[in-house]
């Protein structure tokens, strides 16, 4: 028997496991963690009448009370920090420094969340006589939410904070590749005060997720993941309610490097974001577009630094990059290895950054963006007015100057422009994504 609690987390408490399960095993040892139930469409028609129950009342709690709550369970994620390390960690072979960074984040993103919970007003307009006219914010209902498994507990933390602060009732779906964290996470949010069926999580691959994106009664959807499992997302949400989509997906992000950078610099972020999470971040930077007269120094400086990092055990202190998440991840990489050795020169081990170089800057603009993905890019160079114009013209959502991802601010909107998704997360407009505008027209004349 497994020592993980794996139950779906449905109307405040978990559910006895009815429906088929699936074997998980920690990619780093090849070790079986546990039986990961699937939940059936029996399943998330318990969840969606839970959520339909419990949303009226939670809708109506003053604002201050639901935000007091998301204050809570952020405190709990903190004082429970190691736990949830310790599940993301041993799900995908996240070294634990990466997955405590992780952690962190998510904790601060619900702290900011519950900032905002009582800002979602609306607007009022007197521009016609004897009329009071205004636009009030409504939440959605019941809303569903797929997160992916590179970021498990920051990225629940991501979707659960702005959809209830909002005033919506929610069901998540965690990865198949990392759902221990996300079950855990239900406990912690009825410690937090959230009412049953406020916050349901529940596990399973895309079966699951195509049930609740083509679910009648369920009115909001945002998804994270690949750009594939986004538009399948979207075309089930189009031929089931009509309901609105959110979508986080793909990237294939480039790095700009000219001849005036800060080259110690621009290799050290370019080989953190290539490496951090083993390189599974949709942000990482796989494309380096070099200046040509700096290119033979930028990979020397790359290959050395690549040869420094540590590899191995995620949960050894010091490992600076683990395992791919499963035999799937790695055999691309050895199939990018195969490309390299046709078309160029392998100097350096997956992940795998592809190092380009140019000659002119409106040559390394128009390369950057051929591509369907526009997520983030990044420039390095210490001329800023070079810097800005760059920044402009490159097609991305987010764009680093003399930075790589994964920095990112969550106080600003991130999202991506093109194939990379639709809508954005985070910044100080999420939990507005999360409510509907309502216009409402107030004739106090006597006519």
């Amino acid at each position: 028997m497994s020592k993980y609690e794996t139950r779906l987390w449905i109307d405040g408490q978990y559910q006895p496991v009815n429906g088929s399960t699936y074997s998980l095993s920690n990619p780093a040892t090849g070790k079986w963690l546990a039986d990961i139930p699937s939940a059936s469409a029996e399943d998330v028609e318990k969840a969606v009448k839970a959520a339909q129950k419990a949303q009226p009342a939670w809708a109506a709690t003053p604002a201050y009370m639901r935000a007091r709550v998301l204050r809570k369970f952020s405190d709990l994620i903190h004082e429970n920090r190691l736990r949830l390390q310790e599940l993301d960690s041993i799900c995908m072979g996240k070294p634990m420094a990466q997955a405590a960074d992780d952690v962190e984040e998510g904790r601060n993103i619900l702290n900011f969340f519950s900032g905002l919970v009582e800002l979602t007003h609306g607007e009022t307009s007197l521009n016609t006589a004897d009329h009071l006219n205004m636009m009030v914010r409504q939440p959605f209902g019941v809303v569903a939410a797929i997160v992916p498994w590179n970021f498990p507990t920051m990225l629940a933390c991501h979707e659960i904070g702005p959809s209830t602060g909002a005033g919506n009732a929610v069901i998540l779906k965690t990865s198949e590749k990392s759902p221990l964290s996300g079950s855990f996470l239900g406990k912690l949010s009825a410690e937090a005060g959230f009412p049953p069926g406020i916050v349901n999580i529940i596990s399973g691959a895309g079966d699951t997720g195509a049930l609740l994106s083509s679910h009648m009664q369920i009115r909001k959807i945002s998804f994270t993941g690949s750009t594939n499992a986004g538009r399948a997302v979207m075309q089930a949400a189009a031929k089931s309610n009509l309901k609105d989509v959110a979508l986080e997906l793909g990237g294939k992000s480039p790095l700009l490097v000219f001849a005036d950078a800060n080259l110690e610099q621009a290799a050290a972020r370019a080989i953190a974001s290539i490496t951090t999470n083993a390189g599974q971040i949709c942000t990482a930077s796989s494309r380096a577009y070099v200046e040509k007269s700096i290119a033979e120094d930028f990979r020397k400086r790359l290959s050395d630094g690549f040869k420094s990092i540590v590899q191995g055990d995620p949960s050894a202190e010091g490992t600076g990059i683990g395992p791919q998440a499963d035999s799937k991840q790695a055999q691309n990489i050895l199939r990018y290895f195969e490309i390299a050795k046709q078309d160029g020169k392998l100097l350096i081990f997956g992940p795998v950054l592809v190092v380009h170089e140019f000659e002119t800057e409106e040559d390394a603009v128009k390369r950057a963006n051929e591509t369907e993905y526009g997520l983030y890019a990044s420039v390095f160079t210490r001329d800023i007015n070079k810097a800005m114009r760059v920044a402009r013209a490159l097609e991305a959502g987010s764009v680093g100057v003399n930075t790589a991802s994964p920095y990112g601010a969550y106080e600003l909107p991130f999202g991506g422009f093109k194939a990379s998704g639709i809508g954005r997360q985070k910044g100080s407009a999420s939990l507005l994504a999360w409510t509907q505008e309502k216009s409402i027209f107030v004739n106090h004349g006597d006519s």
